[in-house]
């Protein structure tokens, strides 16, 4: 076996016990492998290429993509390239140098597309007029009036070491290192603590980490010292619409508007916040002021004009503001509602009441509105969130799904057993998240994977330092988090709904959002809690962030779907981040997970657990040994009752 030098961290399934009584998270994986291919993975975002060679039978296409300023952007982008004549489309995504290179192409006309999450999607035509020709072309990108820019001042009367401290803390925000953010800001804070900017960064930083109150104390200190923030206007509107405190919201919107009367995006929310009031005359104005600065504006206020114009018995224009809102978005959620407004007037049903539902927000038609869970001591549910992403981008849904099912099948296919050193991290948390007792233990770990019979695989788990489930920390084992890729499997997937979100990004890095549920027709293989001899299946929904350069998954969240009283489990959320371990010897390298964090709801305690792993080694890999690896735990020896026998699920 061989060391490898990157560290990682995992779990997934869960068994508690409270004086004798074992509960197993079970994860178990069904599924024959189908044989599948891939392309070669590419490097990330700002990570050398090293020498091209290009061997095409075709023209090339060399493309750079540059911010406003004519930078190179400080993010991946994903690029699509479209043959005119044939419909076909190319994907890429952009590399070192924010530049995207294409092949083999033929004589003809194309339609380059570029994207990249905080800006706004961008065409270029190119034709294409010789059959053996490098085109070098560039596309500008905008940025997107709807997202949050994170920049540090360059105020000439400020200390040069707060400057340098808040430097590295917008850097450490961009990247999502939140703990390294939280110690630049503060060290700035301190030297300039009447700093607006520096006010509005921690403002922001504790709105990501969910700590309202905290967040609201900088942010109004950042609006007292500079009236017009607008930025932080809008975050401290955000958490009052979280709160459902839309008076609130309406002021801190109102100033945002005053402050700058251009800016759409207050205008869209603010109409957003009067719908939610039933002041359906502000509504409609201030969704039209939305649609005017945004030269259309963004679908949302479509849909709030229509609703608030619906509301005020001004039917025909209602039907023209469905119709617009239909036009750009026909999949909407809110589509239907549209649809059945403007059937019942095109009907002539004069004589029926047309059902106006009550007003809601239009954010699942338009996912740059911001909802966010008021349960603090555990992340926002899957579906309390719209996820950032580029807005009309068609996702090619069907092609990322498979992709990165053949990624999970091909690290199945190739791993037999692997071994870590394992850092098990457990809290008890109060209501607010904050930790009232910790404890930590380490392991030696080892994960085996075998296929115990044709279709169906076997995940198993060991630890050399547990010899009974009294071991874990107040008596609750986990295992299995790591496996909840197998979502994923070719032979797994077919058990979930999948749709594809968009394209989002996860630190710098372009991602496609999939969302996922079990489908209630098919078998719960995945998850499970063990109470003694009894196994109640536990359905999952979630999200995956998979990687649009090597269909790679980079992150997934999963919660359960419903409460389940009948053994006090009243919710649970996990989150697992996946990253490259690189094994040097075998010249070898396999996405694995870096950590798996878990918060549970249960018995009326409310549970934090990280699993965290280093020092991986891997074992040698052949399908003899794959076939020969246990197909059972060992006993739990710590304890003769049955009830704390671990077995193969």
């Amino acid at each position: 076996m061989e060391d490898s030098p990157n560290g990682w961290n995992v779990n997934s399934r869960l068994w508690p016990t409270e004086k004798g009584l074992a509960i197993w998270l079970l994860l178990c994986a069904a599924g024959a492998f189908a044989q599948g291919g891939g392309r070669i993975a590419t490097p990330g975002p700002n990570q050398p290429l090293g020498p091209q060679i290009y061997v095409s039978q075709g023209s090339i296409l060399q493309l750079t993509v540059v911010d406003e300023n004519r930078h190179p952007l400080d993010r991946q982008c994903v690029v699509k390239l479209v043959n005119k004549a044939t419909q076909a489309g190319i994907w890429q995504t952009t590399q070192d140098r924010s530049q995207a290179s294409f092949g083999d192409l033929e004589v003809g006309h194309y339609d380059i597309e570029v994207s990249a999450v905080g800006y706004l999607t961008a065409h270029k035509d190119l034709n294409v007029a010789s059959a053996l020709f490098t085109y070098q072309e560039e596309i500008i990108l905008k940025r997107d009036p709807a997202a949050v820019e994170l920049s540090a001042p360059n105020e000439s009367q400020m200390p040069s070491k707060a400057r340098k401290a808040i430097q590295r803390g917008v850097t450490a925000l961009k990247s999502g290192n939140m703990k390294a953010a939280q110690k630049e800001l503060e060290a700035a804070y301190r030297l300039v603590p009447t700093s607006p900017d520096v006010n509005f960064l921690q403002g922001y930083l504790y709105f990501q980490q969910k700590n309202f109150e905290q967040a609201q104390t900088y942010l109004k200190s950042a609006v007292k010292l500079d009236t017009h923030n607008v930025q932080a206007l809008m975050l401290l509107a955000h958490i009052s619409l979280q709160h459902e405190d839309y008076g609130s919201a309406r002021t801190w919107l109102e100033q945002a508007v005053a402050a700058s009367p251009k800016y759409w995006m207050a205008h869209k929310l603010l109409a957003e916040t009067c719908l939610k009031q039933h002041d359906y005359e502000n509504a409609r104005e201030q969704a039209q002021l939305a649609i005017q600065e945004n030269e259309g504006g963004s679908n949302g206020a479509q849909f709030v004009l229509a609703e608030s114009l619906a509301n005020l018995g001004r039917d025909q224009e209602a039907v023209q503001a469905y119709k617009s809102f239909l036009q750009v978005t026909p999949e909407s959620t809110m589509a239907p509602r549209a649809r059945q407004f403007i059937a019942k007037l095109e009907e002539h049903k004069a004589s029926v009441e047309i059902p106006l539902l009550s007003p809601v927000s239009p954010a699942e038609a338009d996912s740059d509105d911001l909802r966010l869970s008021i349960k603090t001591w555990q992340p926002a549910g899957i579906d309390d969130t719209s996820p950032l992403v580029v807005a009309n981008l068609t996702c090619p849904a069907e092609h990322v799904i498979e992709m990165a099912g053949e990624r999970v099948k091909q690290l199945v296919d190739d791993v037999s057993k692997f071994a870590a050193i394992e850092e098990l991290q457990h809290e008890r948390l109060d209501e607010l998240g904050h930790a009232t007792s910790r404890e930590t233990r380490k392991f030696n770990y080892v994960v085996a994977i075998s296929e115990t019979q044709p279709g169906f695989l076997a995940v198993d788990e060991y630890r050399n330092e547990v010899a009974g489930i009294a071991d874990y920390p107040e008596q609750i084992g986990s295992q299995g988090f790591t496996s909840l890729a197998l979502v994923f499997h070719p032979k797994m997937r077919d058990n979930f709904q999948m749709a594809c979100e968009g394209l989002g990004d996860w630190h710098g890095q372009a991602t496609w959002l999939v969302h996922f549920r079990q489908r209630d027709d098919r078998p719960n293989r995945i998850h499970a809690y063990k109470i003694g001899p009894n196994i109640y299946s536990v359905n999952l929904k979630g999200r995956a962030w998979i990687s649009a350069d090597n269909f790679q998954i980079i992150r997934i969240e999963a919660e359960m779907i419903a409460p389940m009283p009948k053994i006090h489990l009243l919710s649970e959320h996990q989150i697992v981040e996946y990253g490259p371990i690189q094994f040097q010897k075998k010249n070898v390298e396999m996405w694995l997970p870096k950590s798996a964090d878990l918060y549970f709801d249960f018995r009326r305690h409310r549970y934090f657990r990280r699993h965290s792993f280093d020092h991986y080694m891997l074992f040698a890999v052949d399908s003899a040994e794959k076939q020969g690896v246990p197909k059972q735990l060992p006993s739990d020896t710590g304890s003769s009752s049955p009830s704390k026998t671990m077995s193969n699920p």
